[in-house]
């Protein structure tokens, strides 16, 4: 069967379907609370810093709490996992809606349960993110990753004027109490879905060593940090506009909560067009040609915002801008979920996570501290200057293709044979490799071998070395530590990936016979 190329395409698959509704629900539940957060403090007088400060509250958490989160996503059911969070965050939405209505919310009081929730997202976050792939075919992934920008934006278009029409009638209490529901219709959601059962064919992770494997897969992945970089350059700058906006609809343009839900609606508009175009302008223009136009949409948006005081020259501003959001971030989105291999999934996508929630939390609490002192119009220009300085970086640190990697796993190393029964924990373990090479090709096998100096690193090596025999010419031996035995046996048994085999074979073409492995254990092992 041929994937749907249309943007809607992943909607007729009736399981992704159902959860992309569900979870379009509790997104349009969060941006009510925020925006209901956010609109208490303008009632009770808040500093722009205070106001901007909200949403660092609420993202914040996802950039302490993501990679520990992936790890759980990646070793423990995703199902049950998404299920016990989604009732964790009912507990917490359901105490601020009670001392809400009670009238127990002071401004210290309410940015604390706005950490507490975003905690809860970032638990949400790696793990429906690493479920996509598993969902949708490899060919639909961009418009899966557009149809998640689409929810982001549709809720934050719905949500805020949901919240305006309810705070102008029952109050901040009636938004939180909404935001609870919209928990439970997710969990309830998915405790309808029943995923096909497969067997486990490894004991799960231990959860350090999983969040060590993470941060060291990230940190040895050159196309994974540049999806990264390109992610930052833009969130950084690009968090202005949601985070001084409510200033904006309130002092600049003298609007209600009413009028602020019609500029974010504006966005979630843009949103819309963007998942429709998204399928053709990237047919029609390259990766990096497209997020550089996006990008400089955006920073004319930014200026726009700080220097019109007209209601109808910011909404109609706001459009492009909802387009460019979602057509940078989902394409980030996209390379994250092709390039990163299924054992590691949710780890390296909850390091986007960070990334994505740092860049808002820290750009918020900047473009609030600066609108604090020098006033809006200072805030968004030079931010907007600052999303332009990022597009020109573009030229030394391009986005790279992902599509065509083999990320499918290959078991192709030989099975070790050992006169000895480690266990499994049993470490470190050094892993030595010998291979006989011609004088003539030690360069060209030196350089192959970086690739696999990386593949090494990526996959569970702490420590790698590659070393001349200073006795036989012509010998060479790579030697590399892991911390356990069962490190090493993961790498045998399901780390490694097409992508890795094409580097061993690469560096393996120029020796001049097999490599033969050798493993060593430590001496002291076993003695106590």
């Amino acid at each position: 069967m041929t994937a749907d190329p249309s943007a809607w395409g992943p909607l007729r698959i009736v399981v992704f379907r159902n959860l992309w509704l569900a979870l379009l629900a509790s997104n349009i539940g969060a941006w009510m609370q925020t925006v209901g957060a956010q609109w208490l403090l303008v009632e009770q007088s808040g500093t722009d810093t205070l106001i901007a400060v909200v949403q660092t509250a609420s993202t914040l958490p996802i950039a302490v709490f993501a990679l520990p989160a992936g790890a759980l996503a990646d070793t423990f059911d995703r199902r049950r996992l998404l299920m016990a969070t989604q009732l964790f965050l009912v507990a917490a939405c359901g105490l601020l809606t009670v001392l809400t209505f009670a009238g127990r919310m002071p401004a210290t009081l309410l940015l604390t349960l706005t950490f507490v929730l975003g905690a809860g997202q970032a638990v949400t976050a790696p793990a429906w993110q690493a479920i996509i792939p598993e969902l949708v075919p490899r060919a639909q992934l961009p418009n899966a990753s557009a149809l998640g920008a689409i929810s982001m934006n549709l809720a934050r278009a719905v949500g805020p004027a949901i919240a305006g029409v309810l705070v102008a009638r029952t109050g901040v209490g009636a938004v939180f109490a909404l935001n609870t529901l919209s928990f439970v219709i997710f969990a309830y959601v998915l405790w309808r879905w029943r995923p096909p059962v497969t067997d486990a064919v490894r004991a799960p992770e231990r959860f350090a060593a999983a969040v060590r494997a993470g941060g060291r897969y990230v940190r040895h992945a050159p196309l994974v940090k540049r999806i990264l970089l390109r992610a930052g350059l833009f969130l950084v700058p690009g968090s202005a506009l949601f985070a001084l906006l409510p200033l904006v609809a309130s002092r600049r343009l003298g609007l209600g909560s009413g009028g602020y839900g019609i500029l974010l609606g504006a966005i979630g508009a843009g949103a819309v067009a963007a998942a429709v175009l998204l399928p053709r302008l990237r047919a029609r223009w390259p990766l990096n040609t497209l997020m550089s136009v996006a990008g400089l949409i955006f920073a004319a948006a930014l200026v726009v915002l700080g220097l019109v005081r007209s209601e109808v020259a910011v909404t109609v501003a706001l459009v492009p801008a909802g387009v460019a959001w979602v057509l940078v971030l989902s394409s980030v989105n996209a390379s994250m979920q092709l390039v990163l291999p299924g054992w590691v999934r949710a780890r390296g996508l909850a390091v986007y996570q960070m990334v994505f929630a740092a860049g808002q939390a820290v750009g918020a609490l900047v473009w609030g501290a600066l609108s604090d002192a020098s006033g809006l119009v200072v805030a968004y220009v030079s931010a907007a200057a600052l999303m332009g300085a990022g597009v020109a970086t573009q030229r030394w640190w391009p986005m790279r293709e992902t599509a065509g990697l083999d990320l499918d796993p290959a078991v192709f190393w030989p099975e070790p044979h050992l006169e000895m029964e480690p266990d499994s924990h049993e470490g470190p373990v050094l892993v030595t490799v010998s291979y006989p090479v011609s004088p003539e090709r030690e360069e060209e096998f030196a350089e192959a071998m970086e690739a696999v100096r990386r593949s090494r690193l990526r996959t569970g090596a702490v420590r790698w070395g590659l070393f001349r025999d200073g006795e036989q010419p012509g010998r060479f031996v790579e030697a590399y530590v892991v911390d356990s035995w069962d490190e090493h046996r993961r790498q045998h048994e399901g780390r490694l990936t097409g992508l890795d085999r094409e580097a061993e074979e690469r560096a393996q073409a120029l020796a001049d016979g097999p490599p033969h492995a050798s493993h060593l254990f430590s001496a002291r092992a076993g003695r106590d």
